[in-house]
């Protein structure tokens, strides 16, 4: 059996190894526009200088040997050819397959904003490429603009911060990480990045870039024009997908798959941020397991338990938040605990959690994820939700068996 893999971050490499540990005999290849396999999360860390790039790895250095796998780095695939069941690299060779997983992952998206592409310094923050022109950049500048408040600008934004940069962000929303955090937990991030020196700039957007020989102008839709010698854009990301080319292929927000994470052309998979699917680290790991299991005859299916599932930490403050960060509807309920160093949040329907927020205090985040994953019932209201543990859950009975204490409709495992 020949299988390809495109793509060397977490779902590419997780589905390398997941297929040698079901396939002994199978021939594993792994194509790669990157050079080293190296955790994205970790990128700022490269850029404060926390890291080197050797220590962004998430994978042994024997890893081609180890798992008898053949790795082309530093290529690009072309074109996917459906019909002859081939890839295409861009020097013209081509590499056939049996089964091929499509593991790409993402590319920034770069907004349509007057004179951005031609300003100084504009760099987004997904490669190692891009952390080393970032790095040439601090050594000559001072200042710095960043567009988007996501976990990718907010990441950013701490390593200029400790690099010494002047550090303006800029976010359309009315709050910072607002995706992953509701008002109240986004604030305490804001505070945190403004006592560092950052100026948080909400409910506002870049509408152009003037450069001015090494400086760029930036100008807001609120008529605020800030100059900066550097600009980092973290506005988002879109599928990795342009070599492919088929009508056959469904794409949504990302490639379509199915729990098997088969696409719609036969012997192909998709996993990762390819698919558009929750962008997170352990997601693309799931995803690339799963995939690679179906590859090799081994049925497995993805279950997404949380529509958003995020781990920050942000000089010491650590968050968590699962599945919903806000009450989509008046039909939902919310219970909130705060205090100086801790706010937790809990969503909740029908005696059924379906999102938290947990910040300061994030001990016993697997119980509560399991409540949220197993839609576990629970007798609105209870006393003091936040102090609820396994040991409420059971009882012992006459003859001393564990029984289950409260009326839910699943029982732990």
């Amino acid at each position: 059996m020949k299988y390809v893999i495109i793509g060397a971050s977490a779902a590419g490499i997780h589905a390398a190894k997941t297929l040698r540990n079901l396939d002994r005999d199978g021939q594993i290849t792994v194509v790669s526009q990157d050079e080293k396999i190296i955790s994205r999360c970790m990128l700022h860390h490269a850029i404060s200088g926390k890291r080197d790039e050797k220590a962004l790895a998430f994978v042994e250095e024997d890893w081609v040997q180890r798992y008898n796998v053949k790795w082309l780095k530093g290529t690009t695939v072309a074109e996917v050819s459906v019909s002859s069941q081939e890839i295409i690299l861009d020097d013209g060779n081509r590499i056939s397959y049996d089964k091929l997983l499509i593991a790409s992952g993402a590319e920034a998206i770069l907004p349509p904003v007057r004179g951005l592409k031609d300003g100084n310094n504009i760099f987004t923050l997904r490669n190692l490429k891009d952390v080393r022109k970032i790095i040439s950049a601090i050594d000559a500048g001072k200042s710095a603009v960043v567009i988007g408040g996501g976990l990718i600008g907010i990441d950013a934004s701490m390593a200029l911060l400790e690099k010494n940069i002047s550090v303006t962000i800029v976010e359309m929303a009315n709050r910072i990480l607002p995706l992953q955090l509701d008002c109240i937990a986004s604030h305490r991030y804001k505070e945190l990045l403004e006592e560092k020196g950052a100026v948080v700039c909400k409910g506002v957007s870049v509408v152009e870039v003037e450069r001015r020989e090494k400086r760029n102008t930036v100008k807001l839709n609120n008529d605020t024009a800030i100059q900066c010698d550097m600009i980092i854009v973290a506005a988002g990301v879109k599928p990795n997908k342009a070599f492919i080319d088929s009508e056959e292929l469904k794409v949504e927000k990302g490639i379509r798959v199915n729990e098997k994470m088969e696409t719609t052309i036969p012997n192909i998979y998709a996993a990762g941020d390819v698919t558009g699917k929750s962008a997170i680290w352990p997601a693309a790991v799931k995803q690339g397991i799963v995939a690679a299991s179906n590859m090799a005859g081994v049925e497995k299916y993805y279950e997404d338990y949380f529509t958003e599932k995020n781990a920050l930490n942000v000089w010491g403050l650590k968050t968590i938040s699962l599945g919903l960060i806000d009450p989509p509807d008046e039909t939902y309920r919310v219970e909130v605990f705060g205090d100086t160093d801790v706010y937790k949040k809990i969503i909740h329907k029908n005696n059924v959690i379906y999102g938290l927020i947990f910040q300061g205090d994030i001990s016993r985040i697997g119980f509560w994820s399991h409540l949220i994953k197993e839609k576990i019932v629970i007798d609105f209201p209870y006393e003091d939700i936040f102090s609820l543990q396994y040991a409420d859950f059971y009882k012992i009975d006459s003859i001393g068996n564990y029984v289950t204490s409260i009326n839910h409709n699943k029982v732990f495992v």
